[in-house]
């Protein structure tokens, strides 16, 4: 077995963890700062809407030797406005004017076959009106909506409310990081990119939900034992998952990753960071919310009610009595285990320690010394 694997397996066993849920102010200071630092880029850089949103037009050239300077220049200075250029993988270039009407972008692509030194034919231009973004972009938030409503809906039903409410905190969280990362590094937000957004909230819920379901199991009977409070089986609960979640999030990320640097960066195909951008950030806070985020917040939740307050300060009580006698609790045991043994009645026979003595039958060798049929 991997490393990887053996550490899994020991998380799993409760073996070794790490206490997330002590921490848990930590990760909810460093969320609520990401939180304003994306506020904060939304509202004085704003979103980069694309053409699509904003209408005007775009041109298309094929192989040339300009740069994209020049070619930005050239576009801005023909129709006034500000100009995006990106580099395509072909060797031509694309060029966005946004807000530009059929009359002026013929003045704008006559220019550019002049400044680009291209025959006008082999530019191609194309309008797009404003409404198509709009309307993508309605549908999108519709959609949005009722993928929250019905998630909240399912969790409260298959798990709890306070579990419902803590994956809607998260999604939430995973998407304002997202687009404040669009914000504040300024890639154009395209139908694209609303599409990476809705993507992402089912990878996000997927971590979240495959930790829920190991708390919903482990804290079956917690109020039929003394050794175990909530936090501690919520925190064993995120290390028995943290391997699975590791691995899904960095799987998932890799192919990400070679169209947001390799296919967007390297062999220009700017196209690309529409969507891959969302999906890179997006999958990263999800796999962070569903740890960090989500189970401490449904702890807090949990241990509000006056039952799990009760288990607390009888766990505590008794782990004080057994340091004033001197005494260790095993902290190896798992919950159940534990909750298996707080069921049993105070006065249960204790099991036997050593080697067992098996009882003399009343009737063998009976009469005979030897116990020998005759």
């Amino acid at each position: 077995m991997s490393r990887l694997g053996t550490l899994g397996a020991r998380l799993h066993r409760g073996e070794v963890g790490y206490d997330f849920i002590t921490k848990r102010k930590i990760w909810y200071s460093v969320s609520i700062l990401i939180t304003i630092t994306a506020f904060v880029g939304l509202v004085v850089r704003g979103l980069n809407l694309s053409i699509d949103f904003q209408g005007g037009a775009v041109f298309t050239t094929p192989k040339t030797s300009v740069s994209v300077s020049q070619a930005e220049h050239s576009a801005e200075r023909a129709s006034g406005k500000d100009a995006i250029v990106q580099k395509l993988g072909t060797g031509g270039l694309r060029i966005q004017v946004s807000g530009v009407d059929t009359a002026k972008s013929d003045q704008i692509k006559d220019q550019l076959s002049k400044d680009l030194n291209l025959k006008s034919d082999a530019i191609n231009a194309d309008l797009v009106g404003p409404s198509w973004g709009e309307t993508i972009a309605n549908k999108a938030w519709t959609g949005l909506g009722v993928f929250m409503v019905l998630v909240v809906i399912y969790l409260a039903i298959a798990f709890e409310w306070r579990m419902a409410v803590a994956a809607l905190v998260a999604l939430i969280h995973d998407i304002t990081i997202t687009t404040g990362v669009y914000a504040l590094v300024g890639f154009e937000v395209s139908p694209g990119t609303i599409i990476g957004l809705l993507t992402i909230l089912g990878y996000s819920l997927y971590d979240t939900v495959v930790v829920f379901d190991s708390l919903k199991e482990s804290s079956k009977d917690i109020l039929k034992q003394n050794r175990w409070t909530y936090s501690e089986i919520a925190n064993r609960s995120i290390n028995g998952t943290l391997v699975r979640s590791i691995n899904t999030t960095v799987v998932a990320l890799l192919p990400v990753a070679g169209l947001l640097f390799i296919g967007g960066g390297f062999l220009g195909a700017g196209m690309l960071n529409d969507i891959s951008l969302s999906l890179f950030v997006g999958l990263a806070a999800g796999a962070y919310s569903s740890i960090f985020i989500a189970t401490p917040l449904v702890t807090d939740l949990k241990e509000r009610e006056q039952p799990l307050k009760a288990l607390k300060r009888r766990v505590l009580a008794k782990r004080a009595s057994a340091a004033a006698k001197g005494e260790s609790l095993p902290e190896s045991e798992s919950a159940a285990e534990s909750a298996a043994d707080d069921d049993e009645p105070e006065d249960a026979t204790p099991a036997v320690v050593g080697q067992r003595v098996q009882p003399t039958s009343r009737n063998r060798g009976r009469g005979r010394p030897s116990g020998k049929r005759r």
